[in-house]
């Protein structure tokens, strides 16, 4: 889907010798030329596809959150993001103001947390669909080698887009709606400790408010109690895993969340049972709405798992086809192994001439 991009900029944010970070502001906002087009355009693909995020909104003082704090007569600080942001919408302050006290605000948060990164500090203000989003993303630098144009090469720092893991995306449409659920913040997680992820969310005065994973396992369960409880014959029971499958999978592409009412008209129209109304007889407190998570969905379509040396991934519907599974014996049979694993064990048994 193509970003109609209202406005981006770049600032860098670099350490000097002394430990200590310092801020190199753009004075202007960046213009719409194609490469920063194609910037945001890969930033926002590699940000669409980080597997592992979090969902989140902002804070205040009110926060229930904070309930045991106030109890105890502690003083809670308005985070000061929101406030930044809130002025900037409010046309308070221009994009390239606002976007500068945001440089100092992090520039702060790096200090205080001891931070050794030096990098670029990216925002950008796109609508994408029928939402308008704002895009906060603290890019890495490498270390590459450029072409001039009179043929010399010279070593450049350049955006290390695909290594970032410090990035936010805010809903602003639902921000603005004033939205009940708490997931028009979404950041990346990803795989550098928690300590990160903290830090990111204290930079944007955030906090997490619902994890994708166990709802989206919680789901998962539910589904595989359904096509057992329904009676639903085998064919049956293999399309409506992967209908919820491919429903979830595309929600998770398109950054919607699941619905459940949603969901249930879809495979009602498919002619299944209603998934919610077993889910109510249940008592499954699966959210009316939740950000999908991609490694959890698999396993409505597949078995897989590794451990002494062993690694096996199949197809849901080969169980009782091509697969057989022993329970007493906890034995799996196999009918027919994939071409390339068969060529390797008639070599090893020297049968391949």
């Amino acid at each position: 889907m193509t970003l109609k991009v209202t406005a981006s900029i770049v600032h860098q944010v670099y350490q000097d010798p002394a430990g200590e970070f310092g801020l190199r502001f753009s004075p202007a906002a960046l213009n719409s030329e194609a490469e920063v087009a194609s910037l945001l355009d890969e930033m926002n693909q590699v940000y669409n596809a980080k597997p592992s995020k979090g969902y989140a909104s902002f804070v205040s003082a009110e926060d229930p959150l904070y309930e045991g704090a106030r109890a105890a007569g502690e003083e809670i600080p308005e985070p000061e993001f929101p406030k930044l942001l809130n002025q900037w919408l409010t046309e308070a302050d221009d994009f390239v103001e606002f976007s500068q006290q945001v440089s100092r605000l992090l520039q702060q948060e790096l200090s205080r947390y001891s931070f050794a990164e030096s990098g670029f500090l990216l925002l950008a203000d796109y609508q994408e669909g029928s939402d308008r989003f704002l895009l906060v993303s603290f890019l890495p630098v490498r270390e590459g080698v450029m072409v001039q144009p009179d043929l010399s090469v010279h070593k450049s720092a350049q955006l290390d887009v695909t290594k970032v893991q410090l990035a936010a995306r805010i809903n602003l449409t639902e921000f603005q709606a004033k939205a009940d659920d708490f997931y028009y913040v979404s950041f990346i997680k990803g795989k550098t400790g928690r300590k990160t992820a903290e830090f990111f969310l204290d930079f944007l005065g955030c906090a997490e408010r619902v994890n994708s994973k166990n709802s989206t396992k919680q789901l998962v369960d539910t589904v595989q109690a359904f096509v057992k409880a329904s009676d639903i014959p085998a064919d049956g029971a293999n399309d409506v895993r992967k209908s919820v499958f491919e429903y979830c999978g595309e929600q998770w592409q398109q950054g919607e969340q699941v619905r459940m009412d949603d969901l249930d008209q879809r495979l009602q129209d498919q002619g299944a049972p209603s998934l919610k109304e077993f889910n109510e007889r249940k008592g499954t407190e699966i959210p009316e709405s939740f950000p999908a998570d991609r490694s959890s969905l698999r396993q409505l379509v597949k078995f897989q798992g590794q451990g002494g040396g062993l690694s096996m991934a199949f197809d849901q519907g080969m169980l009782g086809q091509r697969v057989s599974y022993d329970v007493d014996t906890d034995t799996i049979t196999i009918k027919g192994t994939p071409p390339n694993l068969r060529d390797q064990l008639r070599r090893f048994y020297g049968m391949n001439d």
